[in-house]
């Protein structure tokens, strides 16, 4: 009973991945490393295993047969059971706008093939210590946003908003420093990690799809853009 106890918890990660060889490496050595594997060989069996038992993670192949891991990527966040499941894309498609494709999909990261084991590691290990943060306060409130970290929920003049996480966890930093501007390179830091290589042009990204999901029609947009500095939550006249 305790062995299995034990084995539980250990975070699960899905391996999304059609070529043999590389999906028994990535077992191989995330077992080593203290994590539960399954894998799925195609989108459809991906979807169908993460319905049956949600792993902690998803390492999810761009290229795949039958279902791209865009769609899966897509499905994944319009279902709200795994609207917030850290998804890392692993994929041979280096081209800057592929990157930002997979990002825009939903995708909270990105690595491109040949990559580092260690790298991949340090990617994932910051992915789920995000995911299972406990916040120091419950509630934060910014002019007519409310985020209850809690209940992980964003609400605007009473209207739900829903957020990937990179983009709540982008919400929750700006609204923890109010009216203050951040570089891209500080919000690398503070939202992906210092041990995350991230390209700045991603905070672009996830920015873009922050201002989509939380200013409605007719309201204002908060999310400051400041030229040759960065970003700020503000309500400011642009």
């Amino acid at each position: 009973m305790r062995d299995t106890a034990s084995q539980m918890s250990k975070p699960l990660v899905l391996v999304v991945e059609d070529e043999a060889a590389l999906a028994t490496m990535l077992r191989y050595n995330l077992e080593k490393q203290g994590f539960r594997v399954e894998e799925a060989a195609d989108g459809q069996e991906a979807l169908d295993r993460v319905a049956e038992s949600q792993p902690d993670l998803v390492l999810l192949d761009w290229m795949l047969p039958a279902m791209s891991g865009i769609e899966v990527c897509r499905q994944l966040r319009r279902r709200s059971a795994t609207r917030d499941l850290p998804v890392i894309m692993v994929t041979a498609r280096t081209e800057d706008q592929d990157a930002v494709r997979g990002l825009n999909t939903g995708a909270d990261d990105y690595i491109t093939k040949p990559f580092n084991i260690d790298a991949l590691l340090a990617r994932m290990r910051a992915l789920l210590r995000r995911a299972n943060a406990v916040p120091a306060k419950a509630r934060l409130a910014f002019h007519d946003l409310a985020m209850d970290l809690a209940v992980h929920r964003v609400q605007r003049n009473g209207r739900t908003i829903h957020l990937g996480p990179t983009e709540f966890r982008l919400l929750e930093f700006f609204m923890q420093h109010p009216r203050r501007v951040f570089s891209r390179e500080e919000l690398l830091d503070a939202v992906w990690g210092r041990d995350i290589h991230v390209e700045p042009r991603t905070v672009d990204v996830h920015i873009r799809r922050l201002r989509k999901a939380i200013n409605g029609e007719g309201e204002l947009d908060v999310v400051r853009t400041v030229r040759a500095a960065g970003y700020a939550l503000d309500t400011e006249a642009r």
